[in-house]
């Protein structure tokens, strides 16, 4: 079977703690004077992305790149389905022509997994790599939080988390609260009543997360980590806050707000996986502070891909302790 990785959920303990410390090496190549390792020569990776994105495409591109993999960027307007041509003839049309990898991010939840399964059930040999479907997940975003949080603070063991925001559309926020806790992280999820998930209490309590909607609250608190989420206007239908100000007196981190963050606990650190819309969820002196991870996480973003790129393509792992195996479950898929 192919190695896909579909959801954070995929990676067990051993899994997770290969690629993260595979990251840790990949991470010293971009201080190099040549950032170019052999390990994928040879390999073609296709970067198909059916939404706008500059962090995770440049950063895939650039992970490919360093690897020595051919890497190439395929874009929803640019492909034949802009002409009418249905995903799946689209991406099989691609793994026709021999590509080792493709890195898809699709607005539809459950796009990536569907489309592993076509692969399996045909037998095309290409691995998929989930970079968001929908509202579903983002493996590879949330890896670089684990990745960042673990070396500063340190580690994620009794660490609390706070992730604010709009976690109803956040992609980011689902694959986070299935990587930290397992780690032991006290994650934390605050967010209005409007945008927090339908059956969050029920989904809390299975995943081991905590719930909020008063962010000064657990600000107080003293937690180590504030994690930041961007309003998802593109994804809304109909309001879901009254108006901007609104949103950022109840749950943007102010001015005001760093700095009882900062008193609470002088080591807490800052986090959000960017795009960042400064001033209604982040003040600019938040976005700035000593505390903010924002240009680690982006850094970290790179080495973890790279990390991901070569268990997935180059480890040579045997099946009983493979990195990145795809556990068959039952998903939601909302893919056509």
């Amino acid at each position: 079977m192919n190695r896909h990785l579909l959801s954070v959920a995929d990676l067990g303990d051993a899994d997770l703690r290969a690629v993260l410390d595979t990251a840790a090496e990949m991470h010293e190549v971009q201080h190099r004077e040549v950032k170019k390792l052999p390990t994928l020569r040879g390999r073609t990776i296709i970067n198909l992305f059916f939404e706008d994105s500059t962090r995770t495409r440049s950063s895939f591109e650039i992970a490919g790149k360093w690897m020595s993999a051919d890497t190439i960027n395929i874009t929803g307007k640019g492909s034949s389905t802009s002409k009418g041509e249905s995903l799946r003839d689209t991406v099989r049309t691609i793994a026709a022509m021999g590509v080792d990898a493709i890195v898809m991010r699709h607005r539809a939840s459950g796009a990536a997994h569907r489309v592993a399964r076509w692969f399996d059930e045909s037998g095309v040999r290409a691995s998929v790599i989930n970079a968001g479907d929908g509202t579903h997940e983002h493996p590879t975003q949330a890896l670089p939080d684990a990745y960042t949080l673990q070396r500063r603070p340190g580690t994620l063991e009794g660490k609390r988390i706070a992730i604010v925001g709009d976690v109803t559309h956040s992609r980011v926020f689902r694959s986070n609260v299935l990587s930290l806790p397992p780690r032991g992280a006290e994650v934390t999820v605050v967010a209005p009543p409007t945008l927090m998930p339908s059956g969050a209490a029920h989904w809390a309590e299975t995943d081991g997360f905590a719930l909020s909607n008063d962010l000064d609250e657990v600000i107080d608190s003293g937690v180590d980590a504030l994690m930041m989420l961007r309003v998802q206007h593109e994804r809304m239908a109909g309001g879901f806050f009254p108006t901007a100000r609104e949103y950022t007196v109840g749950y943007g981190l102010t001015r005001d707000r760093l700095a009882a963050l900062t008193a609470a606990n002088p080591e807490a650190v800052i986090a959000h996986p960017g795009p960042m819309n400064r001033g209604p969820e982040i003040a600019a002196d938040a976005a700035d502070a000593a505390g903010s991870l924002v240009p680690d996480r982006v850094s970290a973003g790179v080495a973890v891909r790279m990390s991901v790129l070569y268990h997935l393509l180059a480890s040579g792992l045997t099946d009983e302790g493979a990195v990145l195996r795809r556990e068959e479950r039952t998903t939601k898929e909302g893919a056509a």
